[in-house]
């Protein structure tokens, strides 16, 4: 996760106690972006090389393994990349998107996955144009927690009326890639695809997913509260919801964008 100055006051994503929360609690939703991307690209065989913007702890990186047969996983905080699972085919990089210390044209594609929204995207875009190879694909994809449980409808407005409002989300920059001018920045946008993903939690998950989620972080490490006092007010608030039932299932989902670098 890359964060620019000029968007919030603090690095979300640097604190060791959030990335450490980071890596437990974060769902491993990515293989099935990949699978699309790969159904997408007409993948027969591996890209030579890879590059995952933003990887924090590194889940969007490993699976790249299904894709490409070198990759590099890069983000400005130290903290995310120290959590991130070691692979022979994979090189970490503590780096901003924005300037990154590679050669370039080096690369057959780069993904960012949910961190679009914290970068300096003139700065990033140039900076992927440079080091991608002609012809070669920046896809950026999302996946957002929709609040809406399957076994109980209620729990949307929970979220919505008193987690959200207790713990608001941070400001963030906003960039729509089908408004955005993607000729001048060297890039086509290719195409847009929809996906949903739906992911078990238990009680105890979901109140590990959730303080990953940059508003708690706000609140604990930008701010005066204890993380122990966050988790209880958390499982408190969710229990009902549970009931008797151990797990429960949870609506996510998002866009993947395929912008193809423009030749010169």
């Amino acid at each position: 996760m890359l964060v620019p100055k000029s968007i919030c006051m603090m690095n979300y994503f640097e604190p060791k106690s959030a990335a450490e929360r980071y890596a437990l609690g974060r769902p491993y939703f990515h293989p099935q972006v990949i699978e699309q991307i790969k159904a997408h690209l007409a993948l027969s065989d591996p890209l030579p090389s890879a590059l995952d913007l933003g990887c924090g702890t590194g889940l969007s990186t490993i699976a790249l393994k299904a894709i490409a047969e070198r990759i590099v996983g890069a983000d400005y905080s130290a903290n995310m990349i120290a959590c991130a699972p070691r692979d022979p085919h994979i090189a970490y990089l503590v780096s901003p998107a924005e300037k990154l210390p590679l050669k370039a044209a080096i690369f057959d594609l780069i993904t960012v996955s949910s961190a679009l929204h914290w970068l300096d995207h003139a700065a990033f875009f140039a900076e992927a144009q440079r080091v991608l190879r002609s012809q070669a694909w920046l896809i950026v994809y999302d996946n957002y927690f929709s609040g809406k449980m399957d076994e109980n409808t209620a729990y949307q407005s929970w979220s919505q009326e008193y987690f959200l409002k207790k713990y608001p989300v941070p400001p963030r920059a906003r960039f729509d890639l089908a408004e955005a001018d993607l000729k001048e920045a060297g890039f086509h946008l290719a195409c847009r695809e929809e996906y949903q993903n739906r992911v078990e939690f238990s009680l105890a998950t979901l109140v590990d997913y959730l303080v990953t989620q940059s508003n708690i972080i706000a609140a604990v490490e930008g701010g005066n509260q204890k993380i122990e006092d966050v988790r209880q007010w958390i499982a408190e608030g969710i229990r009902p919801f549970f009931g008797a039932q151990p797990e429960a299932t949870f609506l996510f989902g998002g866009s993947i964008w395929y912008l193809r670098r423009i030749t010169p």
